[in-house]
């Protein structure tokens, strides 16, 4: 659906020069949520700009369906970006214009009739949640409502491709997931493939199917949303993970278990899927006799998968723990020795 080929691109100033994506390949399926993570300035959003023509790549190429974006002419392009269309963070509403002719100034450009524009803005209305709402002007609605304008607007030319750049981050936590439950709702009504960039890993776990991590223009890790969880390798996704699930007090609890339990180890135990609700743990523990005190756990979703660990502290030998690790294996839960 959308191939991304040793796409690079360089900003030249007066006195530097930046390189904003870095030799970056990618391949995105159709229908699926497909998320770009990075912190400030790793590329992500120059690189989604490049999805609909916004940027062009200073070499490389950016494939969706059988176009190539960056050799395509201003009107071919103009014709594909309703297609390949965009929701943005802060809205980019016309504030002079009501929620419905908002919706409606994309089939204006495009010259759809009235008639087909008023119906097609119904529909949209109604998909969007703002039955009611239709004569209202921004400045009378709030963040999450003015969102789901700029949805139900970039939905209005039937696109195959949306884009989201950092469609949440100016939303509260509630909500934000509304809107992100929204999103899934209109993907599988639609048919649609959707990309987003954000800086949240939350909203990575909540509704993507795969991701990719940035960092300096490049990235660094990608796959299934529940690998980056369960299994991050970069140092940069594990960032993310850890300020997902909130480890900061685990890690300082470590320090006086080891004061408190010194021939303790203290093991992190990963579940996947069914088994985070399974009694498994328990289980082996008891077939080896063995004590253990529980210093934390997690169970989270993402948008198709449970997720979780718990941290422990045991007395237990190389020997046993060898043993213990190969007979979780065989249940899927894996064991990190933490330090």
């Amino acid at each position: 659906m959308i191939d991304i080929k040793k796409a690079t691109k360089v900003f030249k100033t007066k006195n530097n020069t930046i390189q904003a994506v870095d030799d970056v390949n990618l391949h995105i399926k159709e229908g699926e949520i497909f998320g770009v993570i990075g912190y400030s300035g790793a590329g992500k959003s120059t690189l989604i700009r490049m999805l609909n023509g916004l940027e062009q790549p200073s070499s490389g190429e950016v494939v969706i369906g059988e176009d190539v974006i960056s050799a395509m002419t201003r009107a071919n392009l103009l014709r594909k970006r309703q297609k390949v269309s965009m929701i943005f963070q802060h809205f980019n509403l016309l504030w002079s214009r009501t929620v419905a002719e908002n919706i409606s100034f994309p089939l204006e450009i495009a010259g759809v009739p009235k008639k087909e524009r008023a119906r097609r803005v119904a529909e949209l209305v109604e998909l969007v949640g703002l039955k009611g709402r239709e004569d209202n002007y921004p400045s009378q609605l709030s963040g999450g409502q003015k969102q789901r304008v700029g949805i139900a607007r970039a939905l209005s030319n039937r696109p195959e491709v949306l884009l989201c750049d950092e469609a949440t981050s100016a939303l509260d936590p509630e909500t934000t997931d509304e809107v992100l439950d929204l999103l899934v709702r209109i993907r599988d009504e639609m048919d649609l493939t959707i990309v987003l960039i954000t800086h949240e890993m939350h909203v990575i776990r909540k509704i993507c199917d795969r991701a990719a991590v940035m960092e300096n223009g490049r990235v660094v890790e990608t796959g299934p949303v529940i690998k980056l969880f369960q299994n991050p390798e970069h140092g940069v996704t594990k960032r993310f993970v850890k300020d997902d699930i909130n480890d900061e007090e685990t890690a300082l609890s470590f320090e006086e278990v080891r004061e408190m339990f010194p021939t303790s180890k203290i093991l992190k135990l990963g579940f996947v899927g069914s088994q985070s609700k399974a009694p498994i743990v328990s289980q082996v523990v008891k077939k080896y006799n063995l004590d253990l005190n529980i210093l934390s756990g997690n169970i989270k979703r993402t948008n198709n998968e449970s997720y979780g660990h718990l941290y422990v502290a045991i007395d237990i030998d190389d020997a046993t723990l060898e043993d213990l690790r190969q007979e979780l294996a065989e249940h899927a839960v894996t064991v990190e020795v933490e330090g």
